[in-house]
């Protein structure tokens, strides 16, 4: 069974909205888009193209799937690591209204969204199953406990609004880090695993 991952971008307030440019996401007045670019370095490079290598298919939500089909498709260098693996491996994208996507190799999944990902996990034979961004639908994963790990690539940089990964209300969750490194221009990766509910105590001295 694959193991399902997660990688986003975040800011240090956690914002995921639109990192890549001003016109990705303007939901709710967001005006703020394309805030990881000035930040972009080879340290970020290096670790994108690794997620990438140990990619088996994509799960998707359809903002994000809408996103990346249109830029995508149009790299052909075969010595791209992102686009040679995003152009020909399976692509399973989240929606309930698309019904005759485009882009190779993608098959839409609707319905009982949660048993169709659990059944992607058991199908994806070789590599994880990978989620890149699609925040509305990372947010309905992790609350169902189907996302298996998280790449959190923390950009130094407060936006004070946007659409958040982690949003109120969700359960409280503990994670177990597996994994962390920065780049030079200040991004800081972390890795987590899912490692159960929340435990609380105190630091009072009994008396």
């Amino acid at each position: 069974m694959a193991k399902l991952t997660l990688t986003t971008f975040v800011s240090l307030d956690g914002v995921m909205q639109a990192p890549g440019g001003p016109d990705e996401d303007t939901t709710g007045g967001f005006e703020y888009g394309g805030w990881m670019v000035p930040f972009a370095d080879d340290g970020l490079g290096a670790f994108i193209n690794e997620v990438f290598d140990r990619s088996g298919a994509y799960l998707l939500g359809r903002r994000t799937y809408d996103i990346f089909s249109s830029y995508w498709p149009e790299v052909t260098d075969p010595q791209d690591p992102v686009a040679a693996r995003l152009n020909t491996l399976p692509k399973h994208v989240v929606s309930r209204t698309l019904t005759a996507p485009e882009w190779e190799n993608t098959t839409v999944v609707r319905g009982d969204v949660p048993a169709e990902v659990a059944q992607l996990k058991e199908q994806t034979a070789e590599g994880e199953l990978q989620i890149h961004g699609s925040g509305t639908l990372a947010q309905f994963l992790l609350a169902h406990g189907l996302i298996d790990e998280v790449n959190l690539i923390v950009h130094p940089v407060y936006l004070g609004s946007g659409r958040r990964l982690f949003a109120d209300g969700g359960e409280p969750t503990a994670f177990e880090l597996t994994g962390a490194r920065t780049t030079g221009s200040g991004i800081a990766i972390h890795t987590y695993r899912p490692a159960g509910r929340a435990r609380f105590g105190t630091f009072e001295q009994d008396v």
